[in-house]
């Protein structure tokens, strides 16, 4: 199985060369590397990496810290790569999800997880419980007298809330947005961005418009992906989906495009459910004399 290194660190000063060499000495057949905080999960190299990633390749790092600072990341990340038929190791912790003692790992730490968000809710039950019975009213004075800064200190706390969430799933989502837009109108964005998604984690297009403005806003996207798509003949829709599909991961196979047009339900040139791959090929092949494809 092909082992895909990452190796992380967090300022400038900090060299990923020792990383480097363990994930090489244990066998990755590419190494990439990335500096970005920890706690910063939308990262442009790891996205790519999940991105890419296939189905029997394995994803390495030195320790689970290179990786995630949560375990809520870690458990979203090994996650995404069991939808993709891939596995994960840590080389100096006990997890690798190819082996029967890695996944029983795994498992007592989802558990683990679980069982803290349990602890947090009953006490917070408790806490609020125990004030009403002594005569407080929870909630913040501030906004119960309609204190204009109060007001403005929650309404922001709120979109930092919102914009924290939007982080955590970008990498589902902002390549595509990036690529696609304005060229292609945003219910087919949607799909493509739905087909490799688990139905849990899908988007609607009033949500992904509200996530790509909010975006917009923040000067994490440029504005021009929020213009109005051109009339497109009818006869370049498919080529153009299929050259979406690939551009966002060239080293998708055929079959795997196939699959991926299944999913999203689109019909074949002559009407039918059941994708080929020679089809895909001629439309890749189409998609390439139109400019679509770098």
């Amino acid at each position: 199985m092909p082992l895909i290194g990452y190796a992380r660190v967090s300022t400038e000063d900090q060299t990923p060369l020792p990383q480097s060499q363990a994930l090489k000495s244990a066998g990755c057949v590419e190494i990439h590397e990335e500096q970005a905080s920890g706690g910063n999960r939308a990262r442009p190299v790891l996205a790519r990496v999940l991105e890419r990633i296939g189905k029997g390749d394995t994803l390495v790092v030195v320790r689970i810290d290179r990786l995630a600072r949560s375990l809520s990341h870690l458990l979203e990340v090994i996650e995404r790569l069991e939808a993709k038929g891939a596995f994960f190791r840590s080389l100096t912790d006990p997890i690798d999800t190819s082996s029967p003692q890695g996944k029983f790992t795994l498992q007592v730490l989802g558990a683990a997880a679980e069982f803290e968000r349990a602890l947090i809710r009953e006490r917070t039950k408790a806490g609020l419980a125990s004030a009403r019975s002594k005569g407080r009213i929870g909630g913040n004075p501030g906004l119960r007298a309609r204190d204009p800064a109060a007001l403005r200190k929650v309404r922001l706390a709120r979109q930092d809330g919102y914009m924290d969430r939007l982080n955590e799933t970008a990498q589902d989502w902002v390549p595509h947005v990036r690529r696609l837009r304005p060229d292609m109108a945003w219910e087919d964005v949607l799909r493509i961005i739905n087909a490799p998604l688990p139905h849990e984690r899908q988007w609607t297009q009033s949500r992904l418009l509200r996530a790509v403005n909010a975006y917009v806003r923040d000067g994490f996207l440029d504005e021009t992906v929020l213009g109005r798509a051109g009339r497109r003949d009818t006869d370049d829709r498919l080529p153009a989906i299929v050259a979406g599909i690939k551009g966002a991961n060239p080293e998708i196979t055929l079959q795997e495009i196939c699959n991926r047009l299944e999913k999203m339900r689109e019909r074949t040139p002559r009407g039918r459910t059941s994708w080929q791959p020679s089809s895909v090929k001629m439309l890749l092949e189409r998609a390439e004399r139109l400019g679509l494809l770098d």
